[in-house]
């Protein structure tokens, strides 16, 4: 019996033998179906569309049933108090903390949450207290503590895009949950309605660094001390949740700081901050927009996405709609292009064809070194593929446009007036005024060894149908990771990859799926995920579900049952990842 268990167990027959005698007739342990509202789902208006922490969960699909220990009675017991006090909430802001002042601190006694200075409403909500505060020079973060029913757990979750505001959406899913939840700003305010605004960072390199690892630290060590405070205990474990930016923030905790976390997830990672912006958003922008000829009108984003369907989507046995192996998938281009005379509304002229080639390939430096991955064929369609990154509803309105005009005026040349069509990582200036950015941003040391020696344990996830950041970076990483860690790695890190989901959610394959349950599973159990369900809705019908699986293996039909079911899937190492 390992230590750990034992004074687990210790705890348990303790409390249970306190409740008998304060003539409490509950067995403490025995298994229990309760219900868990997603992470994101809201009952009413949504936040701006930015890349937050992961949803996954269509709105209408408001709880999923697990299995899960009942939480401990609310009296006295060795591990504390489980429920919190008006008092207790009050006295917050009197608690002194470094360089921080608590703002407020009182208790939300309604079940709805209006979100400051938002139209944003959160519903469903138990009682809790709501604890704000800042720390030197800009980082606003909030607290949320159950009053009741705390599951013992510290989460904190993670922000999208340039960040710039609190995670109001995450804060909600992670209270549903019972646990102690987290979010910061990142230390500064975004122009409203503007994800990826970087104005906020010319000329304070101060504030470049809490954006890229300080503030989140710093609101996770004070997220800490205020749940000790409230519950008069520590809470037993910590766990991390975000995608996109918030996924990059999961692997720079890993990196930087392995003593913050005992269970992360990290979806769709932004980790190399630099080379993303550069090598994707950029590079993906000067392909479309650097002439004009190049620019493939939205329209035709379609056409583009039918033939790669035509060409992949029934290898896997069934056209769904979903390309199931992208790595094997090799499209004709020339069956779309324009032949003479063709009305070119209707085709792909030389110039898109090549452009399409370019984002497929992704960018490489003058040596011919891949500098950043291109993006996977397959799951261009939909109102969240290449018409909302790529294309864009006109020239300049694509989202990879926004977040490298922006963040090259401001962050990298400290210049409103720069043109980043005109950025060139070959040439040595670029490259270098890029560069310093690196230390402060990226998150890619792979060496985790020693977050698994403290016991960390990390749940990656991508999708495969990512317009945004390609699935092939993610993939990159973990096998870096597995290189220096070795066989040990899936013992404390997996990745899943989700075939047709695109970013951190939407898209035509099985995107909604319960990722904090299969870590807090890991952390609190010891029991690693084989597989994690994935379910498709179609207008809040559930129409299909399939095992998403731990890399380097991927869902095959067994050739027994219903194709719709998750259970007619078996995961093996298949197709184009067994050349990987």
């Amino acid at each position: 019996m390992n230590s750990r268990w034992a004074a687990e167990l210790g705890e348990r027959v303790c409390a249970f033998a306190l409740v008998f005698l304060l003539g409490g007739g509950v067995a403490l342990g025995s298994p229990k179906v309760t219900t868990k509202a997603q992470a994101g789902a809201s009952g009413g208006a949504q936040q701006p569309k930015v890349p937050m922490a992961p949803v996954n969960v269509p709105p209408s699909q408001q709880t999923i049933p697990t299995v899960a220990a009942p939480p401990l009675p609310p009296v006295m017991t060795m591990m504390g108090p489980m429920t919190g006090t008006k008092e207790a909430c009050e006295g917050l802001r009197s608690l002194k903390i470094e360089d921080t002042a608590i703002e407020a601190a009182g208790v939300v006694d309604t079940p709805r949450f209006n979100v400051p200075n938002s139209t944003a409403v959160y519903r469903n909500l138990p009682r809790f207290c709501r604890v704000v505060g800042v720390t030197r020079p800009a980082i606003r973060f909030e607290v949320w503590l159950p009053m009741e029913h705390w599951s013992g757990r510290y989460e904190v979750v993670g922000n999208g895009g340039m960040a710039g505001v609190v995670n109001y959406s995450s804060l909600a899913g992670g209270l549903r949950r019972g646990n102690a939840t987290a979010s910061t700003n990142t230390g500064h305010a975004n122009l409203p309605g503007e994800g990826f605004d970087a104005s906020w960072s010319m000329d304070k390199p101060e504030l470049v660094e809490d954006f890229g690892h300080r503030a989140l630290h710093l609101t996770t060590v004070n997220g800490k001390r205020l749940t000790r405070e409230f519950y008069g205990r520590p809470a037993k474990h910590s766990i991390y949740v975000g995608c996109s930016k918030g996924g990059g923030q999961g692997l720079m905790e890993a990196e930087r700081y392995p003593n913050d976390f005992d269970g992360i997830v990290a979806g769709d990672p932004a980790y190399n901050w630099t080379h993303l912006y550069a090598g994707a958003h950029l590079y993906y922008s000067q392909a479309v927009l650097k002439d004009p000829e190049s620019y493939i009108q939205p329209a035709k984003v379609k056409i583009l996405a039918d033939a790669v369907n035509r060409a992949c989507d029934g290898k896997d046995g069934f056209a769904d709609g979903v390309v199931n192996d992208p790595f094997s998938c090799k499209v004709d281009l020339s069956q779309i292009a324009c032949k003479e005379g063709e009305d070119v509304g209707g085709c792909f002229t030389p110039k898109q064809i090549e452009v399409v080639k370019k984002i497929w390939a992704g960018s490489k430096e003058e040596n011919g070194k891949q500098f950043f991955p291109g993006l996977l064929p397959g799951g261009e369609g939909g109102a969240n593929g290449w018409q909302a990154w790529v294309t864009g509803s006109a020239p300049y309105h694509g989202t990879h446009w926004r977040a490298a005009d922006s963040f090259f005026r401001y962050m990298v040349m400290g210049d409103e007036s720069y043109d980043a069509l005109d950025f060139d990582y070959n040439r040595e200036h670029d490259r270098k005024m890029l560069d310093r950015l690196a230390p402060m941003l990226n998150a890619d040391d792979a060496d985790l060894r020693p977050f698994m020696k403290r016991g960390g344990k990390l749940i990656l996830y991508h999708g495969l149908s990512d317009p945004d950041i390609s699935a092939v970076n993610t993939i990159n990483f973990y096998q870096r990771v597995t290189e220096i860690v070795g066989p040990q790695t899936p013992g404390f890190a997996r990745l899943f990859l989700a075939p047709g989901m695109q970013h951190c959610g939407g898209g035509p394959g099985p995107d909604a799926f319960d990722a904090v349950a299969a870590i807090q599973r890991w952390v609190d159990e010891g029991t690693a995920p084989e597989k994690i369900v994935a379910s498709h809705y179609t207008e809040g019908v559930l129409d299909r579900s399939r095992p998403l699986c731990p890399y380097p293996q991927m869902a095959v039909y067994s050739g027994k049952g219903n194709a719709v079911e998750a259970s007619s899937w078996v995961c093996k190492v298949s197709g184009g990842l067994a050349k990987k």
